[in-house]
């Protein structure tokens, strides 16, 4: 697939999809496979690239990676490969596929891979039913070590090569560039809130998992002016490069951003109060289960994760009115609007949803 043609943005002498390219068209030489390229480039940009330009306006922190799997790889790529007389489509995703026959009908559970240094199974959080009946992972059963052994046992060219990091198809980016291609740079304030703010003892929270999962609110005369930023919304929760500003014991990180008063609050140190919740909420309609099976949420022992390669936490979930609750055994890190949460039960991911 060539999903992207502008590399301005990208860091200096990287440009992946040449050189992923000229690699699969070698690999499909040496297996004597034919070699195509599909471009959707401009699909790409409408439903990736102008989702996060958006999403970042609004304050929210988006995830490209898994809405490329969902949106692109395993919808778009998938249909013009069923038009071109493909039984499936198979990735190298760290991940597993397992069926099941209940009552004459068929389902396909998301399994993590067998490697869980490199499991990659919540990128695939969002997939469908229709999209795992018609995918393979050859590799989701194996160790990484033992699948470059194989590569170069058979002198694939890419046995050695490093693994892919950045944007879904772009590659590694300065972000701020990016998102100024859009988003124009605009001075604002950096507020330095203290770990003592009245938010962080409010205790009719105690036992209201609404308020548990409530974003905190600051407002410009709850901390100190400690310096400035270049726009609120090129920032997100938790974030510590970037903020620029020196002269603490401990380093800044982003607590909150107020993109209509392009406002960026931050705190010291990464133990910071402001940076932890217990709980989090998503939006009813924005849930999505992967095998339909909902009563897998009254499971007692349920983990889920809000961000790639971070360890399962122990979660309880909650519905009411329109929206599901998240309410997690430890304080979470950086829970941040935009992002996507997925829930496992055992080695099965079960649902995920955005963050709200």
């Amino acid at each position: 697939m060539k999903n992207w043609h502008d590399t301005n943005a990208t860091i200096s002498k990287e440009c992946p999809w040449l050189e992923d390219s000229y690699d699969a068209m070698l690999v499909a030489e040496k297996l004597s496979i034919p070699f195509q390229v599909i471009d959707l480039s401009k699909e790409y940009k409408k439903k990736i690239v102008d989702y996060m330009f958006d999403e970042y306006k609004n304050g929210n922190t988006p995830n490209p990676d898994i809405l490329c799997n969902s949106e692109i790889k395993f919808d778009l790529f998938l249909k013009i490969a069923m038009d071109l007389g493909a039984d499936f489509i198979a990735t190298g995703h760290y991940a597993q596929i397992k069926r099941t026959q209940i009552n004459e009908k068929t389902f396909f559970h998301l399994l993590a891979g067998r490697d869980k240094t490199k499991d990659q199974s919540y990128f695939l959080c969002q997939l469908n039913q229709f999209q795992l009946s018609k995918t393979i992972f050859p590799i989701g059963g194996m160790l990484k070590n033992n699948v470059r052994k194989i590569a170069k046992e058979n002198q694939i060219i890419t046995a050695g090569k490093k693994d892919s990091q950045g944007l879904c198809f772009i590659g590694k980016v300065k972000l701020p560039d990016f998102l100024q291609q859009k988003l124009k740079p605009k001075k604002g304030d950096v507020v330095l809130i203290k770990d003592t703010h009245k938010n962080y003892f409010n205790k009719e929270k105690a036992n209201n998992y609404d308020a548990l999962s409530q974003n905190y609110f600051y407002e410009k005369f709850d901390g100190d002016l400690v310096g400035y930023h270049n726009g609120a919304h090129y920032y997100t929760i938790g974030q510590r490069k970037g903020i620029s500003i020196g002269g603490r014991k401990n380093p800044l990180y982003v607590l909150s951003t107020d993109v209509k008063e392009n406002i960026v609050y931050v705190g010291e140190g990464a133990d910071h109060p402001g940076l932890y919740r217990l709980a989090l909420k998503v939006l009813k309609k924005k849930i999505h289960f992967v095998s339909e099976t909902k009563t897998v949420l009254k499971n007692d022992n349920l983990k889920a994760r809000i961000r790639y390669r971070q360890a399962l936490q122990k979660v309880s979930v909650f519905q009411e009115n329109n929206f599901y609750y998240f309410l997690f055994e430890k304080p979470q890190k950086s829970i941040t609007s935009g992002q996507f949460i997925a829930v496992y039960s055992d080695d099965e991911l079960v649902c995920s949803g955005v963050i709200h």
